[in-house]
């Protein structure tokens, strides 16, 4: 495993919460697991900026990846490469993920989904109009 707990920032938490009040769907690991495929579906790497970690948000990787966490750990160890991170660095993967997961999370925020039905129609395709 890349790193043990993923620590959520403020704004991270505070987005995540009106997406599950708007979705219904209530794991944080779930709304994360999207939010990171959602960044990967993006050709474009997200830029390298510090993410706080200031919000009571946290999971273990294995909360995050679940009984997938070899294909997870595959996804994010070929995207830093792409990215330019050392995939093989435990703190250059933890900061490729980060920066994957807030970029994903702003994004699926941006779309302000109304309901679960819109919310599953932004995710299947993320960057039609």
């Amino acid at each position: 495993m890349p790193f043990e707990t993923i620590k959520l920032s403020q704004r991270e938490k505070d987005q995540l919460v009106a997406l599950k009040r708007t979705t219904g769907i209530m794991n944080w690991n779930i709304l994360c697991r999207w939010a990171f495929c959602f960044s990967l579906a993006e050709q474009e790497t997200p830029p390298r900026v510090t993410i706080p970690t200031d919000s009571n948000v946290e999971m273990t990787w294995k909360t995050f990846a679940g009984d997938q966490q070899a294909i997870y750990l595959a996804l994010l160890k070929q995207r830093a490469k792409i990215d330019g991170y050392d995939e093989n660095n435990p703190k250059e993967l933890n900061e490729c993920f980060k920066t994957h997961l807030n970029r994903g999370i702003g994004y699926m925020f941006a779309r302000d989904p109304r309901d679960l039905e819109t919310f599953l129609g932004f995710i299947a395709s993320p960057f039609s109009a």
